[in-house]
């Protein structure tokens, strides 16, 4: 059995004051919301914080508001309400897509928006018990000085596997951070570096409070995600599309893929490529063959490598095709029916 290190709790009620603690304690603190990732991390001595800082009861992370002119929705509403609120079926359905194909049932009752835009990078030969790692003399990102990935790499390889990120980037998406200096926002894209141990430019002793979406009228969007599993798994590849479409025509349009790098990559010239143009199949294999050049895995997360390069181009295009209106339920029901072992 794995148990948690020693720590001290606190549960500040209001943000004022869980930021002047995160401040105080600095390198020492770490802030918690649903704890789904940082408590079997922690139990895996990959994060070992003296203070855990909640935000569970600090109410106005908890709102969500959805008006025409935009939503805002607090860091600590869970996967579940998002997945549960039939606003979310609209425009913003990637969302709703990515928040309902989290871990289980039990795991997105508890895990946090917030909690999952903020989700530690994974790899294969970080995700292992502490005893496991210290076999191989530990990697890069935690004790170790080699990347197990890549062995002549400077940098970490873990990947980024966070549902909503590549979801709500496709939608535009910005974040509020607060910390004792003052607040300000930044766009979702920018939260992310390519970097698996410094994978965030959040600030060490900042807070993140809200997500921002602009107005979605107009826009449809949708999430497609690859696992083992149909459930429980994390992504070992994801896509988000979203598109404004006016007459037949993309006047706008944005692609992310997730789950292949260090951060979710955005398809700028897939994306471009759409604009001006009917969502018809010619523009959408297009779309999709710029988008897969993106698409680079390494071994560091399950099936072969070149298998999820080439697959990354077919889930584009159920993305581009979701949106345009064609049918793929067949294909959603195949993802659930593949066996993987005949393929991996």
């Amino acid at each position: 059995m794995m148990r948690l290190p020693l720590f001290d709790f606190r549960a500040p009620r209001a943000l004022d004051e869980a930021v002047r603690i995160l401040d105080g304690e600095g390198a020492n603190a770490m802030v918690i919301a649903g704890g789904t990732d940082l408590l079997p991390n922690m139990k895996r001595r990959q994060q070992v914080p003296k203070t855990l800082i909640s935000l569970r009861h600090i109410e106005g992370l908890h709102n969500v508001n959805i008006e025409n002119a935009g939503s805002r929705l607090g860091s600590c509403v869970t996967l579940t309400e998002i997945s549960k609120d039939s606003r979310f079926r609209n425009g913003c359905s990637a969302l709703w897509e990515a928040a309902s194909l989290v871990a289980t049932p039990h795991i997105r009752n508890m895990a946090t928006l917030g909690g999952n835009i903020c989700l530690d990078t994974r790899c294969t030969y970080y995700d292992q018990n502490y005893e496991w790692r210290k076999a191989i003399n530990f990697c890069m990102k935690k004790d170790g000085e080699i990347c197990w990935t890549a062995t002549g790499s400077d940098r970490c390889m873990a990947v980024s596997s966070t549902d909503t990120a590549p979801a709500l980037m496709a939608l535009g998406a910005s974040v509020q951070l607060k910390s004792r200096e003052g607040e300000r926002e930044v766009a979702l894209a920018d939260l992310y570096n390519n970097d698996g141990m410094n994978y965030l430019t959040r600030r060490p002793n900042e807070i993140l409070t809200e997500i921002g979406i602009p107005a979605t009228h107009g826009w449809k969007s949708s999430y497609w995600k690859l696992r083992r599993r149909g459930s429980f798994d994390f992504p070992v590849l994801s896509v988000a599309a979203a598109a404004k479409i006016s007459k037949g025509v993309v006047e706008e349009a944005r692609i992310v893929v997730g789950s292949v790098a260090s951060r979710p990559l955005v398809a700028a010239d897939a994306a471009k490529s759409l604009v001006g143009r009917a969502l018809d199949a010619q523009a959408i294999e297009h779309a999709a063959t710029l988008a897969a050049k993106l698409a680079k895995p390494l071994n560091n997360t399950d099936f072969d490598m070149s298998w999820r390069k080439k697959v990354t181009a077919e889930f584009v295009t159920y993305a581009l095709r979701e949106i345009s209106g064609g049918d793929v339920h067949a294909e959603r029901l195949q993802l659930m029916r593949y066996d993987w072992d005949a393929i991996s």
